[in-house]
């Protein structure tokens, strides 16, 4: 029996929390000051980033990306894992809803993160590779745990802080592994699409998940390297397909993006309306949440990768935010604007269902559902690496403690979806509640990555230096700089 009086208290209490939590100030305020330390990096050298990462696969440098040794994922698919692992189903249902609660001017919001996520991301994932560690089978790990024990705790003398911020990244990451989200929406998509039983497909798609996680990491890779590049082809053409058909309503769509993005916003068909804090509360938290930066999460992966230097792997993190963020999320937003069905009163992937339904009929419908499986797919397998590595950092000294936690997790690793929308579908809750809830999980692993990334700015910035001579003949090498803190790189 549904509760709404309780149901009603419920969702206050947490939508406090969350607003409450959601500081912008303080993330808005750590991505302009790694802009301003890089010079901008991102946006000046821009084409130096899609030359050394996807133009690289048809280059010279071809053999570098996609090399690497027993132990080692190649840093194409590092780069595919941690696109696959972010490029989930926020694209489709995240996005919609942060336009359909925050007004289009969240979009405007979304992208002044991503642009600043861009350097944030190279930053973290230059510094997890820089401080990653190798275990006794051989196998790198890195991220945002291991700078912070080493970084913070022996190269800046502060073992203290860095306990307690490991750990509390540690906690704050792992809670994200009770959230399910990628499967909700997926089972949403399919429910309102062909009528499919949601748990009925929660299961199927679990079964899935465990099927391609058993094998461990090299399973994930290769199913990330067949699967990633496919998947955004497709959902880039099919959604530019849209935006075409709708043309006329393009210039329309970025009026409304950028003059919602600066004022309240006033209520219109369904949309109830919006205040500005709400508009970019919205914008930040799904630019977050599409494309991970500053969260800690890519970076786990990144550092397994085999590459000739922390920052060229850092490219890659830059590049995944621009093509999570700037190419597709704004795909799905432009999509939703153009057809006009951001303000139905609808929310979710039920938006950009009738965002393509209205172009391509039926089988636009049935394009979601596949692209949903596959986004949630890659991003729930690219996600089960990044928790291996969270249990290679917390028992690194207890190998064999540390690979039965590995194998307990592959059997419980699909059990939260299952909880999740079981409790969605059976209590009758909205998905407003569960967005929310994700929201709040971003929170703790966000904040205390971004104080780490603060405390090792410098760190950072002689990288990015040492980088820049070495590859791009801006300054002078120093032949005794370090490029790994502890794993010198295999010729």
């Amino acid at each position: 029996m549904n509760n709404p009086g309780g149901y009603d208290m419920l969702y206050n209490i947490i939508t406090g929390i969350n607003a409450f939590l959601w500081g912008w100030p303080f993330i808005i305020f750590i991505g302009i000051y790694f802009m301003y330390a890089s010079r901008c990096f991102p946006i000046f050298h821009f084409c130096h980033i899609i030359r050394h990462t996807i133009c690289s696969l048809w280059s010279s440098e071809s053999k570098e990306t996609f090399s690497k040794r027993k132990g080692t994922v190649s840093p194409i698919e590092a780069g595919c894992i941690a696109i696959g692992g972010a490029v989930g189903c926020t694209a489709i249902g995240g996005v919609a809803t942060a336009v359909a609660t925050g007004g289009p001017g969240a979009i405007f919001w979304m992208w002044v993160w991503a642009v600043l996520g861009m350097i944030i991301k190279c930053a973290e994932t230059s510094l997890g590779c820089y401080y990653r560690y190798k275990n006794e089978k051989g196998e790198y790990f890195g991220g945002s745990v291991y700078f912070i024990a080493d970084g913070i705790g022996k190269d800046m003398h502060f073992p203290t802080i860095a306990k307690y911020l490991a750990l509390l990244f540690s906690f704050g990451f792992v809670a994200q592994f009770l959230g399910g989200s990628q499967v909700f929406t997926i089972a949403e998509i399919l429910n309102r699409s062909f009528g499919f039983d949601m748990i009925i497909i929660t299961l199927i798609y679990s079964a899935a998940l465990f099927y391609i996680i058993f094998n461990g990491v090299p399973r994930i890779a290769s199913f990330a390297v067949r699967v990633v590049p496919f998947m955004c082809v497709l959902f880039i053409l099919f959604g530019l397909g849209v935006i075409v058909a709708n043309i006329e309503q393009v210039p329309h769509a970025f009026h409304q993006i950028f003059t919602c993005a600066f004022s309240d916003t006033a209520p219109v068909g369904g949309f109830a309306g919006a205040t500005i804090i709400q508009t970019i509360n919205d914008g930040l938290a799904r630019s977050i949440n599409s494309n991970e930066a500053g969260q800690g999460s890519s970076p786990l992966i990144y550092g397994s990768a085999d590459t000739v230097h922390p920052v060229r792997q850092g490219l890659w993190g830059s590049f995944d935010v621009f093509i999570n963020t700037i190419v597709i999320s704004t795909i799905t937003a432009l999509s939703v604007l153009v057809t006009g069905v951001w303000d139905s009163g609808q929310f979710g992937a039920t938006l950009t269902i009738m965002a393509y339904n209205s172009v391509y009929g039926y089988p636009g419908v049935v394009l979601i559902g596949l692209v949903a499986v596959l986004f949630g797919l890659t991003t729930t397998t690219g996600w089960f690496t990044y928790y291996i590595s969270i249990i290679q950092f917390v028992f690194k000294d207890y190998p064999h403690f540390r690979d039965r936690m590995t194998t307990l997790l592959k059997y419980l690793y699909p059990l939260p979806n299952i909880i999740i929308v079981s409790s969605i579908v059976l209590t009758g809750n909205g998905p407003d509640l569960f967005w929310t809830l994700v929201n709040i999980t971003l929170v703790f692993p966000v904040g205390f990555n971004l104080l780490a990334l603060f405390f090792l700015r410098n760190k950072f910035k002689d990288l990015l230096k040492d980088y820049k001579a070495r590859y791009m003949r801006i300054g002078t090498v120093n032949p005794s700089f370090k490029i790994f803190r502890n794993t010198p790189p295999d010729k």
